[in-house]
């Protein structure tokens, strides 16, 4: 009677092992998924904008500056190795953006160039899916630490050694209005 009880005993927790060690499997998973569906939609952004760079020149020379640091936050961009040099570099290219959209109120002939305002129409459209794209990707690391973290399953996440994930944050210097001067 004491052998059937402890093989139950056993058979229960290796039930419980297999169950907590696939649902922690999942949760990663699913975090690695959202956050490739980041990069796709940071990646269309960055091969968008040499086209928009391209066309701002035509218009605004000798706004060298301002295309000049977009194209080096694109490179920086496309070279960064891991998730949190993308996220960094994305928030810069983000703000360089900002800075370039913002000439098209300054340049009334570029602000009606049929080419700048279909780059800039998708430019808007791909900023929403990376905006939701985020969302997504913060949602299931937020879901991913939860269930590392909680008990009993961190038992298990200690002793297969799961990773942690980085939120996806707004990095401090785009929490600022971008200063923009066109008086130069």
């Amino acid at each position: 009677m004491v052998l059937i009880i402890v093989l139950v005993i056993l058979a229960l927790l290796v039930v419980f092992v297999i169950s907590a060690y696939n649902k922690l499997v999942r949760s990663k998973n699913k975090v690695k998924t959202n956050w490739s569906q980041i990069d796709v939609v940071l990646k269309r952004r960055a091969d968008l904008i040499p086209n928009l760079v391209e066309t701002v020149k035509g218009y605004a020379a000798h706004e060298k500056d301002t295309l000049e640091a977009t194209i080096a936050a694109r490179n920086k961009y496309l070279s960064a190795g891991n998730q949190s040099e993308q996220m960094e570099a994305s928030g810069e290219l983000s703000s360089a953006l900002n800075r370039i959209m913002m000439l098209g109120e300054a340049y009334p002939q570029l602000k009606a160039d049929t080419s700048f305002n279909n780059l800039q129409k998708n430019l808007e459209e791909t900023e929403n899916k990376i905006q939701f794209a985020r969302q997504f990707y913060n949602d299931s690391v937020y879901s991913y630490m939860n269930l590392k973290e909680t008990f009993p399953s961190s038992i298990i996440a200690g002793m297969f050694n799961f990773q942690s994930f980085e939120l996806f944050t707004v990095a401090e210097g785009d929490r600022e209005v971008p200063k923009v001067d066109f008086n130069k």
